[in-house]
């Protein structure tokens, strides 16, 4: 299954939303990234397609799914602008493509810590997929406790005049780990909390992580076991 986040934006409505920017791209540029911005929706698209084809394939050969469910998003126009402006990079469409990778994103939550590897694994030999570049924060969490195995794969996508290679951000991780990463994210963006408690619910979140991991690593032992 997945939820998709659809952005859908034209030329009118983008001009409205970037009156806060600094330095707004000319119309012409807008133009080009109104064109880029659905190039990376179709990449997105492709890559969805792949991971559901691969779900169901598991499930006719092992009547089961790695999967547990999807959600795909692209990166807000504004905020995608404002991202290259922080980072100083120029606002076309080609400084943003060349240096930018998050344009396109899909969360694909599993069941159990193997299923993630074997994901990556399905996708990233089929032909016309590369990957570009590999996190694993599973085997090497970040400080915090975060744990995902983030890549970047870049997909042909098929135009009128000809394929451009597209590159979609997956991040993959089980349904534990995603309930923590969202509940951290929160915590450290979504509150008002101050800033001793969010330190000390971030340490006992940390505890919890490593805990949950322990958890879904004697849950999946037990899935393994009865199959």
């Amino acid at each position: 299954m997945i939820l998709e986040r659809q952005n859908v934006i034209n030329l009118k409505k983008l001009q409205s939303q970037l009156g806060g920017l600094e330095n707004r791209p000319r119309i012409d540029e807008l133009a080009k990234l109104l064109k880029m911005f659905q190039l990376y929706q179709s990449g997105q698209r492709e890559i969805s397609t792949k991971l559901e084809n691969l779900d169901a394939e598991f499930q006719v050969n092992f009547d089961y799914n790695p999967i547990h469910h999807m959600e795909s998003r692209m990166k807000d126009m504004q905020s995608l602008l404002q991202k290259a402006e922080l980072k100083g990079y120029d606002l076309t469409a080609d400084s943003i493509q060349k240096n930018i990778y998050d344009i396109a994103g899909i969360r694909v939550i599993t069941n159990y810590v193997d299923d993630i590897y074997s994901i990556e694994k399905m996708l990233t030999k089929q032909t016309d997929v590369t990957l570009l570049r590999r996190k694993d924060y599973i085997k090497h969490p970040k400080e915090s406790g975060y744990r995902s195995l983030h890549i970047v794969v870049k997909v042909p996508v098929f135009q009128s005049d000809g394929p451009v290679d597209v590159p979609v951000e997956i991040q993959i991780r089980t349904v534990g780990m995603d309930m923590w990463a969202s509940l951290e994210h929160k915590l450290r963006y979504k509150t008002d909390a101050n800033k001793e408690l969010v330190d000390k619910y971030g340490d006992q979140l940390k505890n919890y992580s490593d805990e949950l991991e322990q958890i879904e690593r004697g849950m999946q032992d037990i899935h393994k076991n009865l199959i």
